[in-house]
């Protein structure tokens, strides 16, 4: 009796190990292409045609680097800070500044009518509580 019990979990385990229980992903056979073209003088190019430069920036025709921005001097003198008066566990101490609010915000000049001057819309005719329904809906069916 213990020969077949020790027959059959062998087999299960031969069959088993023939079998491979996980299917192979994609990314292991598919190669993406580069994001990114080499030309010959060595000048990289982006699939949107933007040069770009050691670090992998994109850059103009001037070749200054496109979308930078200087993030301590666009916010100088901004005390703003999102977690304003939270308590900082990593540092101990509460984060200083205040909460950024709508009156922060610029108006700006449009010429686009605010909703209160928008024209009243004229109803639809005819309305959809006063249509009866199309022939044969809502009849019982037998």
């Amino acid at each position: 009796m213990e020969a077949r019990v020790l027959t059959a979990a062998a087999l299960a385990g031969l069959a088993l190990a023939a079998c491979d229980p996980l299917p192979r992903p994609d990314y292991v056979d598919v190669k993406q292409p580069a994001s990114y073209r080499v030309e010959p003088g060595g000048t990289r190019i982006d699939n949107a045609n933007y040069k770009l430069d050691n670090q992998g920036y994109r850059l103009d025709d001037q070749g200054e680097r496109v979308g930078m921005v200087d993030v301590p001097e666009k916010t100088e003198g901004d005390n703003s800070n999102a977690v304003a008066g939270y308590y900082i566990s990593t540092t101990g101490t509460t984060a200083p500044g205040r909460v950024a609010s709508t009156s922060d915000i610029v108006p700006t000049v449009s010429t686009e009518p605010l909703p209160s001057q928008m024209p009243q819309q004229v109803p639809i005719t005819p309305t959809p509580g006063n249509v009866p329904p199309p022939p044969g809906y809502g009849t019982p069916r037998n």
